[in-house]
C-alpha cells in the first residue's frame, strides 16, 4: 500500500528527482495554506471554460485521500474554488486541491487548512450550469494527469507520478533522502559539494 504521508514528506523536488527529472506542474502555483504539504492519487474535473458544475460533482463523489485536479479545455482566472466548497472537500476528507484556475475567499481558505494549490486567486466566481467530465486524462502545466496518478505538492509546486511508477519512485525517492540525509552533517562541518561531487576536478583539473 502507497505510503501517502511519506510522498508528502519526501516533497516535490525529491520525488521529481527520483522519476528521473519529469512530471513537474510547470504552473506558477499560489500555495494557499502556508507550510501545507500533500500527496494522494488524482481525481479529475475537467470544467466547461469559466463554470465549476463538474467541480461541485466531484467533491461529492470525492473519496478520503483524494488530490482533486480541477482544469478546463480554456484555464483561466475564475474562481473554482471557494470558502463554502473548500468546506466540503474537506468534510469529505479530500487530502488536497490543485486549481488550474482560480480560488477566492482566500482567508478563509487559509483559516480552513484543507492545502489547496491554485494557479489565479481572483474573486471572479465561475458560473453554473455546463455539463464537463470526471475522471478523464487532463493536461494540467504540460503534464497529462490520469485518474490514479500520484499528485505531490508543496512549497516548490506539484509533481506528478503514473500509477504503475509510484512503488519504483517512492523507493528511489527513499534512497535519495537517505543520502542526503548521511552527506547533510559533512556540509554543516565544512565539507563541499564542489569536491565530494567531483566538480573542482572537472572544473580546475
Amino acid at each position: 500500500m502507497t505510503d501517502y504521508a511519506e510522498l508528502a514528506a519526501l516533497g516535490v523536488a525529491t520525488v521529481h528527482e527520483a522519476a528521473g527529472r519529469t512530471g513537474i506542474v510547470d504552473l506558477p502555483l499560489t500555495r494557499v495554506v502556508p507550510g501545507s504539504r500533500a500527496a494522494g492519487p488524482a481525481r479529475t474535473a475537467l470544467c466547461a471554460p469559466g463554470d465549476n458544475t463538474m467541480v461541485h460533482a466531484l467533491v461529492a463523489h470525492a473519496r478520503p485521500g483524494d488530490v482533486l485536479v480541477l482544469t478546463s479545455a480554456e484555464p483561466a482566472p475564475v474562481a473554482f474554488v471557494g470558502d463554502l466548497l473548500a468546506t466540503q472537500a474537506r468534510a469529505q476528507g479530500v487530502a488536497a486541491v490543485l486549481v488550474d484556475g482560480a480560488v477566492r475567499d482566500l482567508d478563509e481558505l487559509a483559516d480552513l487548512g484543507l492545502p489547496i494549490w491554485t494557479r489565479f486567486v481572483r474573486a471572479q466566481g465561475a458560473t453554473k450550469g455546463e455539463v464537463g467530465k470526471l475522471d478523464v486524462p487532463v493536461v494540467v502545466g504540460g503534464v497529462e494527469i490520469r485518474p490514479g496518478d500520484l499528485v505531490v505538492m508543496d512549497g516548490d509546486g506539484a509533481v506528478v507520478v503514473p500509477t504503475d511508477r509510484v512503488e519504483a519512485v517512492l523507493s528511489a525517492a527513499r534512497e535519495r533522502a537517505d543520502k542526503e540525509t548521511a552527506v547533510r552533517p559533512r556540509y554543516r562541518d565544512g565539507e563541499l559539494s564542489y569536491d565530494l561531487q567531483g566538480l573542482r576536478a572537472l572544473v580546475e583539473g
